[in-house]
């Protein structure tokens, strides 16, 4: 079992940057990869970006690519969202979500169904 939970979320100015923190416990060795997801109210779950926990290969959404990016601490068992230049429509509630049976990029690694556990998730508010 892995528990996840996210923290760092807050509210700012457009243009402005936040970095999001997962920690995992548990079991957190049997991960394999970890991805990022927001929700904003009224749509459904949009990847943002993904990392395979042993080092390499690293995606994001191109919605946020040149903004956005991924990174982890494996000896803190720590994954980050590091997110700069901020707009309104980054607004929603970003989940950090770990995956114990795929190790590569896969079909579904930027869907829900993809990963068997997630955080409460932290929320993000950009606004002037």
């Amino acid at each position: 079992q892995v528990h996840l939970v996210e923290s760092g979320g807050g509210s700012v100015e457009p243009g402005n940057s936040l970095s999001l923190r997962c920690a995992a416990s548990g079991r957190p060795l049997s991960i394999f990869a970890v991805s990022w997801f927001r929700q904003a109210p009224g749509t459904e779950r949009e990847f943002v970006a993904y990392i395979i926990r042993s080092g390499g290969n690293i995606y994001v959404s191109d919605s946020v690519k040149g903004r956005f990016s991924i990174s982890s601490d494996n000896a803190r068992n720590t994954y980050y969202l590091q997110m700069t230049s901020l707009k309104p429509e980054d607004t929603a509630v970003y989940y950090c979500a770990a995956t114990d049976t795929y190790g590569y990029w896969h079909s579904s690694s930027t869907k829900e169904e993809g990963y068997r556990y997630w955080g409460q998730g932290t929320q993000v508010t950009v606004s002037s």
